[in-house]
Formats: C-alpha cells, sequence, structure tokens
C-alpha cells in the first residue's frame, strides 16, 4: 500500500491545521505528519496526546527513554532516529540515547529501570512481570509514573505503526541519526 506524503495543500481538510501548527513550531513538517494527515482523525490525536504527554510528571530526558525506548521495541527506524535527533536537541545525556539505540542498559540506574519498564509494557502489551513492575517503583518512580509510561507507549505506538504501515520515508533532518535494528 502507497501513501502519500503530503503537503498543507495537498493534505485532507481536516488535517491542514495540524501541519501548519507543525510548520511553524518545527519550521518543516515532518513525513511522520504528513503521512499521517491521510487520516484527520489520526494526525490530530497524535498531536493532542503528545501535548498531554509533555504534561506528565516524567522530565524530558524521561520522556525520551520512552518514546525511544517504545520505538526500539517496535524496530521503527523512523521514530528512532526522530527521537535520537530530539533527544539530543533536549540535552538527554548522549550515551543515554547510545545505549537504547543499541539495545544495552543505560548506566544510570533509574533510567535503566525506566527503560526496562518500558520495554516490559511494549513485550507484555501490558501485563509487565512483576519483576519490572517492583524494579520500576524501587527505582523512585510511582504509580502515576507508569501510568505515564502507559500514555508514552500509546503515543508512540500510534506513529510506529503508521509508519510500518506507511513506510514513511526518512526526513532530511534525521538522517544524521538513521537507525535499523541490530540483528
Amino acid at each position: 500500500m502507497s501513501y502519500i506524503v503530503h503537503t498543507i495543500d495537498s493534505a485532507p481538510a481536516g488535517s491542514k491545521e495540524v501541519l501548519a501548527g507543525a510548520q511553524k513550531s518545527l519550521g518543516f513538517i515532518p513525513n511522520l505528519y504528513a503521512v499521517m494527515s491521510e487520516a484527520p482523525a489520526l494526525i490530530k490525536a497524535y498531536a493532542f496526546i503528545s501535548k498531554i504527554f509533555e504534561e506528565t510528571s516524567l522530565s524530558a530526558t524521561e520522556r525520551q527513554v520512552v518514546l525511544l525506548t517504545t520505538s526500539y521495541e517496535n524496530n521503527c527506524e523512523y521514530c528512532v532516529a526522530a527521537h535520537s535527533v530530539i533527544a539530543g536537541m533536549q540535552k538527554v545525556p548522549g550515551d543515554v540515547v547510545d545505549a537504547i539505540r543499541a539495545g544495552r542498559p543505560i548506566a544510570d540506574p533509574k533510567l535503566e529501570a525506566l527503560r526496562k519498564f518500558t520495554a516490559a509494557v511494549v513485550g507484555s502489551r501490558g501485563w509487565p512481570p512483576e519483576a519490572a513492575s517492583a524494579a520500576f517503583l524501587d527505582n523512585g518512580y510511582d504509580r502515576q509514573q507508569a501510568l505515564e509510561v502507559v500514555l508514552g507507549v500509546g503515543l508512540k505506538t500510534l506513529s510506529n505503526y503508521a509508519n510500518h504501515l506507511a513506510e514513511t520515508p526518512l526526513d532530511k533532518a534525521f538522517d544524521p541519526a538513521t537507525w535499523s535494528k541490530a540483528a
């Protein structure tokens, strides 16, 4: 199935406002948004949930750990590359990003507990083993934050699956962080 990488002009009417907002705030329209705009409800949901996820109690670094880990677990080449660049813009330590991209443990024990819990939520389809939940809580997180991880997983699953279906081409802005999962 082939999908159009829409512009503001070619997008369905219900998607134009979100694309215009992305153009204004980012200076370009990411191909993810351009492809998602084929379904106005999807692009609106994704933009809205993205804003809500930023309001969680998780720090910018923790949010990027959730988003990158979900994308890694779902093998989304587009989102791992995009969030590697975004994480750098948000001053997420490079060693944290590198560890997630390589499927290695993060040196910081709290962030590693977050990475492992997120991976367990994704891998178990929301039924993480008790040990993963306990380690998450033992490392300073709480039940609210466990549910905030679910929000982040849901957000990224929307984009990961849309990218898989549409085979979204990587934007030039994300080329430096091109990624594919090691076999």
